[in-house]
């Protein structure tokens, strides 16, 4: 699958920081990374080590999830920071997965479990998924008869962009639908958007982000097609793929084989 040159720049113009692909770059920014959380986790002192985007996370069974950006912070503590367009999904469960996913990745084996790596999730949609009417939602952990707030080094927080509210957090949000950004509020992120579209430093990277696009766009064909229960080999006949890419698919999201 390919485009033209003049179809990847109008692709690249219509990207939104809460399209996933243009996402992963952005956030490949400390800088960025820490404006974003500040005003989220509303902690204008919080500061971000390091990010690592698209980071693959391993559960015990082995299946790996790739994380959009995974931000160590000041303190040592994890933050994996997440946008979601599809709403065709449990979005709790899936929260509840990757948080597990990370906690094992960044725990030494043995390892007391006093020393398990505090893990914020922060996960922005582009809908209210739990409906609501609220910009923000802390999920704590609450003994149901006291109502006494348990804290066990996991907090999840959710944000998005339907919903506003008039807030800071909320005008974030917008940024978040906008194919550019120009506000004084978000200067890291207005100045990190109009580098990667408008710079020639940028168009490079960009270039990169419609390669993985159009992979993106072609692996999840190749799912569709193995869901609905094509073989492998009839597969790469009509798409014009690689076997082991379409093997590769199949066995990382456990579709059954077609006999």
């Amino acid at each position: 699958m390919s485009i033209s040159y003049e179809e990847q720049e109008k692709q690249i113009q219509q990207f939104r920081p809460i399209d996933d692909a243009f996402f992963r770059v952005l956030a490949d920014d400390v800088k960025f990374c820490q404006e974003i959380l500040r005003v989220i986790l509303q902690d204008n002192e919080l500061t971000v080590q390091s990010v690592t985007t698209q980071k693959d996370v391993k559960n015990l069974a082995g299946r790996s999830v790739r994380l959009d950006a995974l931000c160590t912070l000041g303190n040592d503590a994890k933050c994996n920071v997440e946008v979601q367009r599809s709403d065709n999904d449990d979005h709790l469960k899936r929260i509840r997965y990757n948080s597990s996913c990370i906690t094992a990745s960044e725990t030494e084996p043995g390892e007391k479990f006093e020393n398990v790596p505090t893990v914020t999730v922060v996960y922005i949609s582009e809908f209210d998924f739990l409906n609501e009417g609220r910009t923000i939602y802390h999920i704590d952990h609450v003994i149901r008869e006291t109502g006494t707030v348990v804290d066990n080094g996991l907090y999840t927080v959710c944000v998005n962009t339907k919903i506003n509210d008039g807030s800071d957090i909320a005008e974030l949000m917008q940024c978040f639908t906008q194919t550019e950004v120009d506000n004084k509020k978000f200067p890291v992120f207005s100045n990190r958007m109009y580098y990667l579209k408008h710079s020639k430093g940028g168009s490079k990277i960009m270039c990169r982000v419609m390669e993985e696009y159009i992979q993106d766009i072609m692996n999840e064909k190749i799912k569709n097609a193995l869901n609905k229960g094509f073989t492998p080999e009839l597969i790469v006949d009509c798409l014009d793929v690689p076997l082991e890419q379409v093997l590769k698919i199949q066995e990382k999201n456990l579709i059954k084989k077609t006999i």
